[in-house]
């Protein structure tokens, strides 16, 4: 009987597997083991302003809000701004000047356009009412703990330090899309981001929080630098980068809501994610493909079977036992990943059975994500920037209009 060689296309997918395998791994040990406790240190200054801009109304908006009103920061001040006079978000502010009138909060409402950016529109409008040496730009969803500020200005006091950043956790608000896309973002996007961070990449910045010196802003040309880009918040500490200011990832991991309550809607905003880093990072957007577990696992188990089904050469039982203790591996790691991600036991059993959909959909928006050049944010269809560094020459931004 002629035996059949194993053949180049099973070692290059058993390679792959093996790959997406110790990836898996990896980001279960990349996650903290535990919760962090947030450190109590003052910075050498006292005073903050935290800008928050916002633009309609969300489920939780007031109580996400009402964290910031309540910090233990000795001396902040609240800036929150709105493009237009009829926003509803206008009447959350004004509760919460209400329910806290020993706080310093200010609303500013301007319609001035800059740029194709509508929320760095806001900030150019609102920074001009800062009063205080440390800027915090902070997302509107997020909900923080009272030591917050404390804690994610602390790295500041590093003249080193441009911008200080972190990470988040996902909550659903709402069905089941809103579950599907709080896992996207605890067990792929955050995990991906340790994964980097342990690997020594500092190329970040997330609008949950992007903290930072008045000084920093002012060096990089203010928020005007950034009117035309999509991603905004990677630019900003980009443009600290060039500068030989390092980006800090702060130990604190706020909560981030996800409302999405369709198909449609969590696919556009996972779609804007994923092309946005495309434009910011095309070499890594092109190695993604290895962090999605469950499609991987399905090529293990089916090479394995093919392997097995073949001549029972010393080669063939190699490939096809390396690729079954993969699976097993990678089936594992994918759960306890799942486990490390859950918040608590009636998550982890509920939201189990979502997770090789998660991943799946995850592989699908990739492709998808390789085409297009627009997204689209709040209702608006923004172009993707693609960016280029020429030697001597500051980052020019090119519009991808295609």
């Amino acid at each position: 009987m002629m035996e059949h060689p194993v053949s180049v296309s099973q070692w290059l997918l058993l390679a792959l597997c093996c790959i997406a395998v110790s990836y898996s791994l990896i980001a279960v040990f990349a996650m903290p083991f535990f919760s962090k406790g947030q450190n109590s240190r003052r910075v050498g200054w006292t005073s903050v302003s935290v800008l928050k801009p916002l633009c309609g109304t969300e489920p939780r908006l007031y109580e996400n809000l009402v964290t910031f009103c309540e910090q233990a920061h000795p001396c902040f001040q609240l800036l929150f701004g709105v493009c237009s006079p009829v926003d509803p978000a206008i009447g959350v502010v004004r509760r919460l000047q209400a329910a806290y009138p020993q706080c310093d909060i200010k609303l500013v409402i301007d319609s001035r356009v800059h740029g194709r950016n509508p929320k760095v529109s806001n900030l150019i409008n609102m920074v001009q009412w800062a009063r205080h040496e440390v800027i915090v730009l902070a997302d509107s969803d997020i909900a923080v703990k009272p030591d917050y500020l404390d804690t994610v200005t602390a790295p500041l006091a590093n003249i080193d330090t441009g911008v200080v950043t972190c990470l988040y956790r996902a909550q659903s608000v709402g069905g089941f899309w809103p579950r599907v896309g709080a896992l996207f973002i605890n067990e792929w996007f955050a995990p991906s981001v340790r994964v980097a961070h342990a690997g020594g990449s500092r190329r970040f910045g997330f609008g949950a929080t992007l903290a930072l010196r008045r000084t920093t802003l002012e060096s990089i040309g203010g928020f005007e630098t950034l009117k035309d880009c999509l991603a905004d918040d990677y630019w900003l500490a980009e443009h600290a980068r060039a500068l030989g200011l390092n980006t800090v990832l702060s130990p604190v991991m706020v909560a981030t809501d996800v409302i999405e309550p369709a198909f449609t809607t969590l696919w556009l905003r996972e779609m804007r994610w994923l092309r946005t880093i495309r434009s910011v990072n095309p070499l890594g957007f092109a190695f993604l493909f290895v962090t999605f577990t469950t499609p991987w696992l399905l090529a293990s188990t089916l090479l394995t079977l093919s392997l097995t089904a073949a001549d029972a050469t010393p080669t063939h039982s190699f490939a096809a036992t390396t690729a079954s203790i993969g699976t097993a591996t990678g089936c594992v790691a994918r759960i306890l990943l799942h486990a490390r991600s859950a918040r608590w036991s009636r998550t982890f059993w509920r939201d189990l059975p979502l997770v090789p959909l998660r991943d799946m959909l995850l592989a699908l928006q990739w492709l998808g994500a390789v085409f297009g050049s627009h997204v689209v944010w709040r209702g608006a269809r923004m172009p993707v920037l693609n960016r280029v560094a020429r030697p001597g020459v500051p980052i020019m931004e090119i519009f991808d209009d295609r």
